[in-house]
């Protein structure tokens, strides 16, 4: 009992100690099923679900399974239909089935660490919603664990269960505030080897942005930021125009130690001059996640109702549903359809008059597609009058900003337009950004902004950046050169690879589905001191097998390439050579 418990991911050589540990408590301890000549217990889902281990040194002690959305069918559906449980009609639902712990431990923590590592998988693969099948003898053990009966027990041989939902949220939630002291001491006493860390981070929102903790966020190390490729966020590859980075350093004792214009008036009049519209109409923040706290701070409460697409930016969700607390739908975008916003579809949704708010990033943050201005205002001109739209444009400036729809949100007061000045002009570490509203939207968040919101830095930048868009326009088209090079540089590393490519400064790498999961291939490439961004906890659309890449120059397009092929190396076994091939060239 005093060894090191370890938690992993099952491999093919426990897959008989599973297999016959389930026949020994399952047929031979409880009389679920008849007992197997063999020793040995399957089921017909063996093939597709996870199973999760824990082990004492060389001694196996317990494991879990779960069952994916994407598999296609639950062990529940051999006793309750969809309509019965229509939870498992969700794509985000998966089930947690056949928690089995070894007699001797069963008074130990490993019920309890198997059923958080599982939390711990399903939210890093975008789970939302888990069910669960728990054995009446033992039911405390789920209700400790925050999941909630339906009011519905399965019978299976001489066992009873019951059936049990719970959101992936409230359960972390659960197991990090409740139990909060039995977590800590597993995080200490377990070598945990999933590909998932061991605990959300602090916010609970899952960002970017790992690359800057290589750098070292104390900025005592920054020399590390030549050795690093920050693939793992969007910001721009290339510096930002001349005009900016004279700006910037021309007097920087004088930018850093002076109060900057209490509402940048001047920034707002250049945003105005630029992009024709009335400064009535602005509204300035530190960047657009400042502006959507505030806004929809603002706007929305625990009683509103939102949709967003999926997938989707994670700020979105993180602010509607873990801090607000809003009630949350989702408009399931298709890989079949290549991720593309249907416009048909949208309407469909919308036109039901159950939402306060639709948030639209265009183009979308994942996904990489943009959906056309004109068949977007179409949707929303003939979208109920209650409904507020929130259109994120962070990454036009790759495609045109003819196709904004800030025209609109000037004078509908539906709409409301956001844009950051982060991405396309190459100003993510000033903070700086806008939205558009009609005037009267506008001057009601104006209002919730407090005075020298956006430093002096940042505002001189984004005013000199605003005055130099033919700069930035050869910057776009260079973009799209080196996308679509890079595109087809990791297509070269395998057939069943998939390359989306999308119209931002990203693009997206699934990998096979008997392949690593993108979390490994992630920390694989961080040895490399590549850094690449699992997308998995965004979405279970993705099946924990999707990574985004950020488009850099030249040169760290080709270390991208080349940390993906190690790693990729390192994690796919070698492929058998035929006997054929063997007999030819032993010849």
């Amino acid at each position: 009992m005093g060894r090191q418990l370890q938690l992993r991911a099952a491999t093919p050589e426990d897959r008989d100690w599973i297999h016959e540990l389930r026949h020994r408590v399952y047929a031979r301890e409880l009389g679920q099923h008849a007992p197997h000549p063999a020793g040995r217990l399957t089921d017909g889902l063996d093939g597709d679900n996870v199973y999760l281990v824990a082990a004492r040194g060389e001694d196996r002690v317990g494991f879990v399974s779960v069952t994916p959305p994407w598999v296609g069918r639950f062990g529940l559906d051999k006793y309750l239909t969809r309509d019965e449980l229509p939870v498992l009609d969700e794509p985000d639902a998966f089930e947690v089935r056949i928690l089995t712990v070894e007699p001797g431990e069963r008074s130990s923590a490993v019920a309890p660490l198997l059923m958080y590592a599982a939390l711990r998988w399903i939210a890093s693969r975008g789970g939302r919603h888990v069910v669960a099948m728990g054995r009446t003898e033992v039911l405390g053990l789920y209700l400790a664990a925050g999941l909630r009966p339906v009011g519905r027990t399965v019978r299976s041989g001489a066992v009873t269960f019951e059936v049990l939902t719970g959101g992936v949220g409230e359960l972390t939630r659960r197991a990090l505030d409740r139990h909060r002291a039995t977590v800590e001491r597993l995080r200490s006493a377990v070598d945990w080897r999933l590909d998932v860390p061991f605990a959300p981070g602090p916010d609970g929102c899952e960002h970017g942005g790992a690359s800057f903790t290589a750098v070292g966020t104390d900025f005592r190390t920054l020399h590390r930021r030549r050795q690093i490729v920050a693939a793992d966020v969007l910001d721009a590859w290339f510096p930002p125009a001349p005009g900016v980075r004279a700006a910037l350093t021309d007097d920087p004792g004088w930018l850093a130690r002076t109060s900057p214009p209490t509402g940048a008036e001047g920034l707002v009049a250049e945003i105005a001059a630029t992009r024709g519209l009335p400064e009535t109409t602005l509204a300035v923040g530190a960047g657009s996640s400042d502006l959507i706290f505030r806004a929809f701070g603002q706007w929305l409460t625990p009683d509103s109702r939102v949709l967003l697409m999926d997938p989707g930016y994670g700020e979105y969700a993180h602010v509607t549903e873990r801090v607000i607390g809003c009630r949350v739908d989702r408009l399931r975008l298709r890989r079949a359809d290549g991720w593309r916003i249907d416009p048909q579809r949208l309407a469909a949704t919308v036109a039901t008059g159950r939402y306060d708010l639709v948030v639209v990033v265009n183009p979308n943050n994942p996904t990489g597609l943009h959906a056309p201005a004109a068949e977007l205002g179409a949707v929303i001109a003939a979208a109920p009058a209650r409904t507020r739209w929130w259109i994120d444009e962070a990454y036009l400036g790759y495609v045109d900003e003819a196709e904004s729809l800030a025209p609109l949100a000037a004078t509908d007061p539906r709409v409301v337009v956001c844009t950051s000045l982060s991405k396309a002009y190459a100003l993510s570490g000033v903070r700086a950004a806008y939205l558009v509203a009609e005037p009267d939207t506008a001057q009601r968040l104006r209002r919730w902004t407090p005075p020298w919101q956006v430093s002096l830095p940042a505002q001189r930048a984004a005013v000199e950046a605003l005055r130099d868009p033919a700069y930035y326009g050869e910057r776009r088209r260079r973009t799209q050169v080196l996308r679509r090079r890079l595109a087809l540089e990791l297509a070269e590393l395998g057939e069943s690879v998939i390359v989306e490519e999308g119209v931002a400064n990203f693009l997206n790498v699934t990998l096979p589905a008997d392949g690593p999961s993108a979390a490994q291939l992630v920390a694989e490439c961080r040895r490399h001191d590549v850094y690449l961004r699992d997308l998995s906890p965004l979405s279970a659309l993705y099946e924990g097998r999707t990574l985004r890449i950020a488009v850099k120059d030249t040169a760290d397009n080709a270390r991208v390439v080349a940390a993906c092929q190690a790693a990729l190396d390192v994690l796919l076994p070698p492929v058998p050579r035929p006997a054929v091939l063997a007999a030819g060239c032993a010849r």
